[in-house]
């Protein structure tokens, strides 16, 4: 579709300023050096401020939230068995690091899972660790040679928007998946379901028109409330829980025996399915070494042998 664009742009079938003209942002490569290394501390010294620290706290919440469901909704687009808990704590974690260092080195954003990835996965049917480990090379390669980054700068809107139509539409469809274990005869289900998809984009729509409406008096909580209600999966999220738990309902009609059984997290590092998610080196030795089944992040970790050591200290 790049390639139709730019026949279009030089056919000016695209008129003089139309989104999806090619050279719309050519100036982009021009002014865009060959070579510039980023380090840390390039744009000044970091600025620290209590609104600022909430306000990224809250969008920590709203990443961390939807990061726990693309990590179910990618494996069972890759097949693979659900992610067990030290393999959520390690990604949660390792989303974390990214985020500080994306601050150290002045990026301008946070880090978290990307849901366009999870759509890609769905459409191309590519799951392999080595396709993830090429394009971290290639980003980094983007970073370093300005040039290069800027050639996927200049990809025309409409191109983007088509991509994103198609790879939200595949994360959609996966989530709308889980509801085949709960009971879609229910009126009780299908208010929880409808009610919680139709509010929170009526509510994240609002609060984008009218950004400046809550005042609270103190503006780090008004800036946490405002990240917090923008963020249409936590809303939804949060909506559908609290009706989910306090409106009566079976647990065969809430579909929580059938999801048990499919999505059920293992905590232990070495089960059936232990070896998806084990580290692709160093096995050997992370087995040998005790001390790693009292850390969350690692394959061997078993659940509540960290915490019972404070008990025992307590008991004694």
């Amino acid at each position: 579709m790049w390639t139709v664009c730019g026949i279009l742009t030089v056919t000016d079938v695209f008129t003089a300023g139309h989104p999806a003209r090619t050279d719309l942002k050519v100036n982009i490569i021009e002014d865009a050096p060959w070579f510039r290394v980023p380090y840390p501390g390039q744009w000044g010294v970091p600025t620290v401020s209590v609104a600022g620290v909430l306000g990224m706290l809250a969008g920590v919440l709203a990443c961390t939230v939807e990061s726990i469901s693309y990590y179910p909704t990618t494996a069972r687009m890759c097949g693979a068995p659900p992610p067990p808990l030290h393999a959520i704590n390690r990604g949660l974690g390792t989303e974390g690091l990214g985020t500080m260092l994306a601050g150290l080195w002045g990026s301008g954003n946070g880090t978290n899972t990307f849901g366009e990835n999870v759509g890609a996965i769905g459409v191309t049917k590519v799951g392999s660790r080595r396709v993830v480990q090429w394009a971290a090379a290639l980003m980094v390669l983007q970073g370093v040679v300005g040039k290069l980054g800027a050639v996927f700068i200049i990809i025309p809107q409409p191109i983007v928007g088509g991509l994103f139509c198609v790879m939200f539409g595949m994360i959609s469809a996966f989530g709308l998946s889980a509801l085949q274990y709960v009971n879609l005869n229910s009126s009780r289900n299908l208010y929880i379901i409808g009610f919680s998809l139709f509010f929170p984009l009526v509510l994240t729509r609002w609060m984008s028109a009218h950004s400046g409406r809550i005042s609270t008096g103190l503006e780090a909580l008004d800036a946490v409330l405002q990240v917090l209600l923008s963020t249409s999966i936590l809303v939804g999220g949060v909506i559908g829980c609290l009706l989910d738990n306090l409106i009566p309902g079976t647990d065969e009609e809430r579909g929580l025996e059938a999801w048990a059984q499919e999505m059920s997290l293992e905590a232990a590092g070495v089960s059936e399915h232990g070896d998806t998610y084990d580290f692709p080196v160093g096995m050997s030795y992370i087995r040998r070494w005790k001390w790693t089944t009292y850390l969350p992040f690692m394959p061997t970790y078993e659940a509540g042998k960290f915490s019972a050591l404070f008990k025992r200290k307590k008991d004694s």
